[in-house]
């Protein structure tokens, strides 16, 4: 069971919160059975538990592909993904449950509207180079941060990160794969991947996040440790990572202001839109209430998996408790 979780009004808050950021300080891990600040709990479990979110609705866009994939082998291939993100979904779900939430709560606050998930879920594939493009694109920024939050000072959460990180390295291979073998290949696989990369390229620089002005939970979660890097860091280290490769494909970016700063060695993009990123987070992308009401319908639809397993569960209890 997690250990107590500290208000301000405590009388003991204080010096138990000075321990517990001098932990911090050490780079030591906090565990579920220690004494932790509410608020870090809070932050905690909204952080998790829409990283969970994110990975189960991240299914949605390419699971639609697996039967149009075009051929076995990138059937399987794409099979493989899917069944990776559902397996992440259920690490962070496990991870956020150590801090006292239930699954049920979770789940609730996914269909009823109230929890968010990353907004670059929202956009449609239009195409199987959309495919390659996520993987690429959305996968690495997604590596980006999840790279830094395997050093998380939480314990649960910063070992889930570890696993997570490992498969989703491989699927960002496999996505720059396919989509430089398009760039090479005919000119309407050349037309269809450089499409794709049209339309991914600013949904995944908006997924890393706000502007740090306009995220007011970064300093505490910097402050303690949940975070190392800001959001505005992350997805500086994303454009000089992927900006270059894109272009070395033959690709172009779709933003007329990308130039490399010689005297800082980052590549300097133009404005984004973020009227469109809190439209979106706040349920008025190109795909919000499809997303939803898919995942609406397959918890409806698999209610009697639960049911069973719940069954099944009290029988074998029944049975071990006669024995």
């Amino acid at each position: 069971m997690p250990g107590k979780f500290g208000k301000p009004t405590d009388p003991d808050y204080e010096a138990r919160l000075a321990e517990f950021e001098a932990r911090i300080a050490r780079g030591e891990k906090i565990e579920p059975g220690d004494w932790m600040p509410e608020e870090y709990r809070r932050q905690l479990v909204r952080m998790i538990s829409q990283h969970a979110h994110s990975e189960v609705v991240g299914m949605l866009p390419e699971g639609a592909w697996i039967t149009r994939a075009p051929s076995l082998k990138r059937k399987m291939i794409l099979i493989a993904k899917v069944q990776d993100e559902a397996g992440h979904g259920q690490y962070l779900y496990h991870a956020a449950e150590t801090l006292g939430v239930t699954r049920e709560e979770m789940l609730e606050a996914l269909l009823s509207g109230k929890a968010k998930y990353s907004s670059i879920f929202n956009y449609p594939t239009l195409t199987w180079a959309d495919i390659g493009t996520i993987g690429w694109l959305v996968d690495g920024a997604a590596i980006k941060n999840q790279t830094m939050l395997a050093q998380c000072s939480y314990g649960p959460y910063s070992r889930a990160m570890v696993r997570i990180c490992a498969e989703e390295t491989f699927h960002h291979k496999q996505g720059k794969e396919m989509v430089i073998t398009y760039a090479k290949g005919t000119p309407k696989q050349r037309a269809m991947a450089q499409d794709a990369i049209n339309r991914w390229w600013w949904p995944a620089l908006m997924m890393l996040g706000p502007h740090d002005s306009d995220s007011p939970n970064t300093p505490t979660l910097v402050k303690w440790g949940v975070k190392t890097k800001t959001n505005d860091e992350v997805r500086q280290e994303f454009i000089n990572e992927h900006a270059p490769e894109i272009l070395e494909a033959g690709l172009t970016l779709p933003d007329p202001g990308l130039r490399y700063d010689e005297a800082t060695g980052n590549w300097v993009h133009g404005p984004i839109n973020w009227d469109e990123f809190w439209a979106v987070v706040n349920g008025n992308g190109p795909m919000n209430k499809e997303r939803l009401e898919a995942r609406r319908r397959a918890h409806a639809e698999g209610a009697w998996v639960r049911e069973a397993l719940a069954a099944y569960a009290a029988r074998r209890q029944q049975t071990a408790v006669a024995v």
